[in-house]
């Protein structure tokens, strides 16, 4: 933790989309233009890269495609970038940096900047108990510049999500006003995986807190051809279910629904065949989590807390 409670906006309902991402961008100006400013992703292989003339045509397609597949949220994040009168560009960088990544040279990526996201989940549903426990272990520059926001939409939903400086909400986990929740985990396909200009993950995270039902949510992530992969844990409260969904490029999608035995899921593949980046840190931690107990609510958050692993904890801390 920060060692403060995270800020909780209000927002809503707003007369269009753009303004409901300006006034999210003018209420966290601060905390968008400190995360922009230190972030080591963005600023070392980003930005340098966007302004390649190779960058231009992955730039060009991402924002064409995922404008036309989401025109809300698009101008939602073109007020975010008004509304902190931030770069138009920086926004666009750090909510595809998972897109981009993987086509920027190796030989030109700063060895020193960190680009793991190192969540964890455990997920159990039985008769005496259902629980959907997280951690969001992400990279540092985000140290301090995380917020919730409570978005109020025309229709009468609603939703609250944890949500990175100036990115869409969330990439991390929300809720919403019909019962459905969700956590996300990073995966990482090997580059042949991955489909360019594809639409970005953060895109569909935005489009699962508007989902009415568990089956509107997997409509969701089916429809969205995506361009890297990732794995949703999608928890309907009213029916009492919880589903992992695993996705990658070509509209592959594979769902696994939690029972009475224990799920963890770290930055890996499970049950979707995909061929990905061999992950010790991944590998470590479920490796980890096989071995502690798994009976109680307060054994599963003890195991999202473990550190026992001082190269590859459970819990991780960050770079000293």
């Amino acid at each position: 933790m920060e060692g403060k409670l995270l800020e909780m906006f209000e927002v809503g309902p707003c007369e269009d989309d753009y303004q409901l991402g300006f006034l999210i961008g003018q209420r966290f100006c601060n905390q968008i233009r400190s995360r922009l400013a230190g972030d080591l992703i963005l600023q070392n292989q980003l930005l340098p890269f966007a302004r390649t003339p190779h960058a231009q045509p992955l730039l060009k397609a991402l924002s064409e495609t995922n404008q036309k597949k989401f025109p809300r949220y698009w101008a939602e994040l073109l007020g975010t970038a008004d509304g902190s009168g931030v770069p138009v560009l920086d926004i666009i960088l750090v909510n595809f940096r998972k897109e981009i990544l993987p086509f920027i040279s190796k030989t030109t990526m700063n060895s020193n900047a960190d680009t793991t996201d190192d969540c964890s989940d455990v997920l159990i549903v039985g008769d005496s108990m259902a629980v959907a426990a997280h951690n969001e272990d992400a990279n540092v520059a985000l140290v301090g510049h995380t917020y919730l926001i409570k978005g109020k939409l025309s229709n009468g939903l609603s939703f609250i999500a944890y949500t990175y400086a100036g990115e869409l909400p969330s990439c991390a986990f929300g809720l919403n006003s019909q019962g459905l929740a969700f956590t996300l985990n990073s995966v990482p396909p090997v580059e042949d995986e991955i489909a360019p200009a594809g639409i970005g993950r953060n895109f569909v995270s935005r489009d699962l807190l508007e989902a009415t039902s568990t089956a509107d949510a997997l409509a969701r992530i089916r429809s969205s051809e995506v361009s890297v992969g990732h794995s949703y844990n999608l928890i309907d409260i009213q029916k009492r279910m919880i589903l992992n969904v695993e996705t990658a490029s070509k509209s592959r999608v594979s769902v696994h629904e939690v029972g009475t035995t224990p799920f963890f899921h770290a930055n890996m593949y499970l049950h979707l065949q995909v061929q990905q980046v061999h992950d010790e840190n991944s590998i470590s931690r479920q490796k980890r989590a096989a071995v502690l107990p798994q009976g109680s609510k307060t054994d599963f958050l003890s195991l999202l807390g473990d550190t026992e692993d001082t190269k590859y904890p459970i819990y991780m801390t960050g770079k000293n």
